[in-house]
């Protein structure tokens, strides 16, 4: 487990290529905003987390299997990386920041990355469009 890194995962180096291609700008690590986000667009007050699927048990996923041995251990931490992962989303939504997660799988293959890149950058935009019109005030 020593080897598994939290930081520029091939995952998340795919995503911030791809967004940065489609025109956004972000800073990385997430410092002082709970749960440290794998991407910030401050801009956009949106934090992106990249979610590894096996660790942060994506539903319906293949790659989300329990190991066979140790079973009640590898449950229990599954279990907390889940509720971990809920406060904090609920944390940086009642700061007022726009939450996305995307999902190891949704950036693993070549065909699935641009399709998910551009989803994404559509629904920070559609946000943040969103928010500013909230509020503006109404002319009339």
């Amino acid at each position: 487990m020593g080897r598994i890194r939290s930081q520029d995962t091939k995952p998340e180096i795919a995503l911030r290529r791809a967004l940065h291609r489609l025109g956004l700008r972000f800073r990385l690590g997430g410092a002082g905003l709970p749960g440290r986000p794998d991407i910030v667009l401050p801009r956009h007050r949106a934090a992106v987390f990249v979610h590894g699927c096996f660790w942060h048990r994506h539903p319906g996923c293949k790659v989300a299997s329990t190991p066979k041995s140790n079973t009640d251990f590898w449950v229990a931490r599954f279990d907390r990386n889940v509720a971990r992962d809920g406060k904090v989303m609920r944390e940086l939504q009642e700061l007022g920041w726009n939450v996305f997660v995307i999902w190891e799988c949704e950036l693993s293959a070549k065909s699935r990355l641009s399709p998910t890149a551009t989803q994404l950058a559509a629904q920070i935009r559609e946000r943040t469009i969103t928010s500013i019109a909230g509020v503006l005030p109404q002319t009339g």
